[in-house]
């Protein structure tokens, strides 16, 4: 599965943040590039890159080695929303329904 969400946090920090949350899942990193993260545990395995995009933004890409909406996968979405709650600590998130 892929997932991206863009952010005005700068990507160092959006690595820390990964670095923080991943292995706290129970995945180990496997590998460390300038902008490219890897973990793989029970869970599966993720891939995660980020890179400065349009000025102020950066993005953020997620690929899983799951089908579907698997755990891993929505906690690659909790991931996005802490870096979310980092970029703007005021906002409250609500449902969309």
């Amino acid at each position: 599965m892929r997932h991206f969400h863009r952010t005005h946090i700068p990507p160092a920090d959006v690595l820390r943040l990964a670095d923080e949350f991943f292995p706290a899942l129970g995945v180990a990193q496997t590998s460390a590039e300038p902008r490219r993260r890897a973990y793989r545990g029970a869970l599966g395995a993720v891939t995660l890159s980020v890179r400065p995009e349009g000025g102020h933004y950066t993005l953020i890409e997620v690929d899983t080695d799951q089908m579907g909406e698997s755990r891993l996968d929505r906690n690659v979405k909790r991931f996005f929303v802490q870096v979310h709650r980092v970029a703007d600590p005021t906002h409250k998130l609500t449902a969309a329904f």
